[in-house]
């Protein structure tokens, strides 16, 4: 079987479309025909390694919404024919898969990063029968046709829209899991939410979920905090980290309960930190290398820091949940979409990395 595939070929290159050839799926596994999928900063991670460090070629991609077009022998959760979000992977046998809770899978960057299936193979050969590297997040949805670890497929509702629906996989779904799940944000609580990305403003719309009150957003850009007003901030503000913590406890009055990062910038996460009241907790999502400091006194005062993935979300729950929510208008993540025909690609990663553009999606013929 022949797709059309986004392949990355060195970390700083762009992305090219190419003819693949891909293989039949295992029996754990599925063929789906991509809908849409949304692209996200987890995609372009090896901008940021260093060249020698890219494993490439690969087809990246892990927001894929579509159609299963086959299933593996062993496959008896979906069927052809059916609707699917997709999401990570995951072993499904580690005590955090055992407990629910599969984005901490102990296996997660096995599964989900290392540039083919867990036993080193690969569903993608290129026109010189070349590699090409698959399963990214058990996805690789660049791709018109992909092979999917079943893990990762998450069956939603025929009659929703799937070309709104890729971006549900990873950034919506941590964004509003980060409010939802991880933090447990309560009403009335104050909330920090740092990047009004799609990350950031699927946290914000989910404040406004759980009646959250005082909502603090903060960004650079100016048309991203009105629109952050929009689905639920109360404040915005915008400017050096030496004074994000002092605007804070201000606006506050003494200190967030909660406060959330998209952005991976340590000194405005440090600021943040700074901007919560003694028993405010801090939840970071955002991706970055490096070392992260917070003063220990401040921390045994009782404050809380935590790391989070996808939300803390069980996909195959909370996905439909999210869509339903989306279904019925309280939920507009929507709204923060542009897309673009997969062949702009690379189109799509400019118009993202300037802020231009929110939450780009990719768009299958």
């Amino acid at each position: 079987m022949k797709t059309r595939a986004a392949v990355l070929r060195s970390a700083q290159g762009p992305f090219q479309i190419e003819e693949l050839a891909l293989e039949e799926p295992r029996p754990n596994e599925l063929v789906v025909r991509m809908v849409a999928v949304g692209m996200c900063h987890t995609d372009l991670l090896p901008r940021e390694l260093p060249p020698e460090a890219f494993g490439g070629p690969n087809v990246y991609g892990h927001e894929g919404a579509g159609i299963v077009e086959a299933v593996g022998a062993d496959v008896r959760s979906i069927a052809p024919g059916d609707a699917v979000v997709l999401s990570i992977n995951s072993c499904g046998t580690c005590p955090t898969c055992a407990a629910s809770r599969p984005p901490y899978c102990y296996g997660m960057p096995l599964y989900n990063m290392s540039g083919g299936r867990p036993d080193g193979t690969s569903a993608f050969t290129d026109a010189a029968g070349e590699r090409v590297g698959s399963h990214f997040f058990g996805q690789s949805s660049f791709a018109e046709y992909s092979v999917v670890a079943e893990r990762s497929v998450v069956r939603v509702d025929p009659g929703l829209d799937l070309a709104k629906l890729g971006p549900l996989g990873c950034g919506i779904q941590t964004g509003a899991g980060a409010i939802l799940n991880s933090l447990e944000v309560e009403e009335g609580a104050s909330v920090v939410v740092g990047g009004a990305g799609a990350l950031g403003m699927s946290a914000i719309m989910a404040t406004r979920l759980v009646g959250a009150g005082t909502v603090i957003a903060i960004d650079l850009h100016a048309s991203r905090l009105e629109l952050a007003q929009k689905y639920g901030a109360t404040h915005t503000i915008s400017g050096e980290p030496d004074v994000l913590a002092e605007q804070i406890r201000e606006i506050t009055g003494g200190g967030a309960d909660y406060a959330f990062d998209t952005t991976g910038k340590a000194a405005v996460v440090r600021a943040m930190y700074e901007g919560l009241n003694v028993v405010g907790t801090l939840g970071m999502a955002g991706v970055s290398a490096g070392e992260m400091t917070f003063d220990y006194i401040t921390m045994i005062s009782g404050r809380t820091v935590r790391g989070i993935l996808e939300g803390d979300s069980f996909p195959q729950e909370f996905i439909p949940h999210l869509a339903k929510l989306n279904d019925r208008g309280e939920f507009p993540f929507d709204d923060l979409i542009t897309t673009f025909p997969i062949e702009r690609i690379n189109e799509a990663e400019a118009a993202s990395a300037s802020g231009e553009v929110i939450k780009p999606v990719l768009t299958f013929d």
